[in-house]
């Protein structure tokens, strides 16, 4: 049987529940919104490599602080990471190109579509 409206809330039991319901859908709100947040900072520093320009400084950033780089060291990094990105760059455009030359029009799209959604 259902009690009156004005009745129903002055239940304590229902007041206690419904009171403790509120606050676990508000937390877990907080958390899913503070999770969200933390999560997009994470997957944009993920988005970054460290042999592209961005990705280099962050990560140049990184390793100074936590190895306590002195600038000699910092730049020697540096220059490091900078011949490291041309190696890579120049390996990754050679797969391409070899990869390119076995495929047919069609699947030359494809692979390049494909290429474009795994850089997402």
């Amino acid at each position: 049987m259902l009690h009156p409206p004005s009745t129903f809330w002055r239940n304590p039991r229902v007041a206690c529940v419904t009171a403790m319901t509120l606050v676990f859908l508000c937390g877990t709100l907080v958390g899913a919104l503070a999770y969200n947040f933390t999560a997009q900072k994470a997957r944009i520093a993920q988005r970054a490599p460290f042999w592209t320009d961005a990705g280099k400084a962050i990560y140049v950033e990184r390793i100074k602080r936590e190895l306590d780089l002195t600038p000699a060291q910092t730049e020697q990094m540096e220059s490091i990471l900078d011949d490291f990105a041309k190696y890579y760059r120049t390996v990754l455009s050679d797969g391409k190109n070899r990869i390119m030359q076995i495929l047919d029009e069609g699947q030359r799209r494809k692979f390049d579509r494909l290429l474009q959604e795994s850089q997402r």
